[in-house]
């Protein structure tokens, strides 16, 4: 099959194990005993292929397709490229299993952690109901806050609040319990192993401390931007000289557990005087700092500190009320977030191409440009933002107004504007434009704006040297 018409079949189709198999010649006679279970072909011709040549790698994926029929194939295709899967999250799995088995969902989180097998074995220990092995590492319910909604005078009196920086990062629980440490993350990940640091650290907390707080890449007293951590987070194994370059400490604000004892009860200012003490008494290196809290006589040191905010490399501010207790999930009127506002750009439509499963045939992959002179430089690409009307209505625009093709890439007339909001701008030497921006989304479609009236690069570069610390 030649190069071109593969491409075209999987951006038709939209699954590479499926085109796959559809363009295989059909197989009636497949060799394959019917009993031979999934789990054996996982183990014994699957796993195996890691450590094979290439070539050898090759006649094994051959061999295995002349063993199979269609939907066999199909099922092989999606196993060795890894793509039989569903895109949900960790905590998702967790609580699916907790539902199914009866296990408590943080039960269940614990035991996925780390490495293992998928094994029948493995399955059985997975939902036990014995959970004497993960009551000591739980976790509690994070709580969440609310988006700030009406105006700060609305709250009432400032000073029954506390103010304190919306962090950047990675919002965790540090457990202490029995002699061991547990790090977990709000998405119900174990990732202790990922901060080796903040576990050598946690050694000096008292046995039977939960802390509450968020992991910053930080330097010299002061956050890095976000993407710092995204090189960690990022990474299979931690060499000395990421460790280096990227250092990381938890930002604690919160106590949750004191001496094995559930303080989450007791109200915010009591358990902020305890924190300040246990952090202050542990000798914990400076991998553990006390997130500051902001003085509030009124409600204009609020705002004069949000302003502020960027500067610290903060998302905005928290607020919560002094006698508040730490809840269980999303509740209104205790704690709320005030988020600054975005950042945002008119920009150029330059590219577009097809989305992937249902968005297969539309599409709906977009890469935006800013003007530079007589020129149309690409910063970035965005996929979300759009309604579905949206969606379709552009996807006739761009098929009728295409001006060349590049695989199942299609350029089109740069006449198109949309507003672009982002959260995060930095310098960056892999990108045409020297700038990455961080989470970009569509905001609106600017029918109403030419492209002669797009933002330019000079636009770009302003937000960027303010957003330095």
């Amino acid at each position: 099959v030649p190069d071109w018409l593969f491409d075209e079949c999987y951006h038709s189709v939209g699954d590479l194990a499926e085109t796959i198999a559809l363009l295989l010649p059909a197989n009636d006679a497949a060799a394959a005993p019917p009993d031979v279970a999934l789990h054996v072909w996982v183990t014994d011709r699957l796993l195996p292929l890691a450590a094979m040549t290439e070539d050898v790698q090759r006649s094994a994926v051959i061999a295995a397709w002349r063993d199979l029929s269609g939907t066999e194939r199909y099922i092989w295709n999606k196993l060795i490229t890894g793509s039989l899967r569903v895109g949900v999250s960790a905590q998702l799995v967790a609580r699916a299993l907790a539902q199914a088995s009866g296990v408590d969902e943080g039960v269940i989180a614990h035991r996925l952690s780390g490495d293992w097998a998928p094994t029948a074995e493995r399955f059985s220990a997975l939902v036990a109901v014995d959970s004497r092995d993960a009551d000591v590492s739980r976790p509690f319910p994070f709580f969440l806050a609310y988006a700030l909604e009406g105006e700060l005078d609305s709250l009432g009196d400032a000073s029954d609040w506390q103010a304190e920086w919306k962090w950047d990062g990675i919002r965790v629980q540090v457990i202490r319990r029995e002699g061991r440490t547990y790090v977990w993350s709000r998405g119900g990940e174990l990732v202790t192993e990922r901060f080796p640091e903040l576990a050598d650290a946690a050694i000096h907390l008292p046995d039977g401390t939960v802390l509450d707080g968020e992991i910053m890449p930080w330097k010299q007293g002061a956050a890095l931007p976000f993407a710092q951590l995204q090189r960690r987070i990022g990474r299979k194994t931690l060499g000395p000289k990421i460790l280096a370059d990227v250092p990381v400490v938890l930002v604690a604000y919160d106590l949750l557990e004191l001496e094995g004892r559930d303080v989450r009860g007791e109200p915010l200012a009591t358990r902020r005087a305890e924190l300040v003490n246990v952090v202050a008494r542990a000798a914990l290196g400076g991998a553990f700092v006390l997130s500051p809290t902001i003085a509030l006589s009124a409600w204009d040191d609020a705002r004069d500190a949000h302003g502020s905010a960027r500067e610290r490399r903060a998302e905005g501010l928290m607020l919560k009320r002094l006698d508040s207790v730490y809840g269980v999930g999303r509740r209104k009127g205790s704690w709320w977030k005030w988020k600054v506002q975005p950042y945002s750009v008119d920009a150029v439509m330059l590219y577009a191409q097809p989305g992937h499963g249902r968005r297969a045939l539309l599409h709906t992959d977009y890469t935006f440009a800013l003007r530079e002179g007589d020129a149309l430089v690409p910063f970035a690409k965005a996929y979300s933002g759009l309604t579905d009307a949206e969606i379709r209505a552009l996807d006739v625009w761009i098929r009728r107004h295409t001006v060349e093709r590049f695989g199942p890439v299609r350029q089109v007339e740069p006449v198109q504007v949309f507003e672009l909001a982002f959260e995060g701008i930095q310098r960056s030497p892999r990108h045409k434009s020297g700038v990455a921006v961080r989470f970009p989304r569509i905001a609106r479609w600017r029918k109403d704006k030419p492209a002669s009236e797009a933002d330019t690069m000079d636009t770009l570069r302003a937000m960027l040297e303010g957003a330095q610390p």
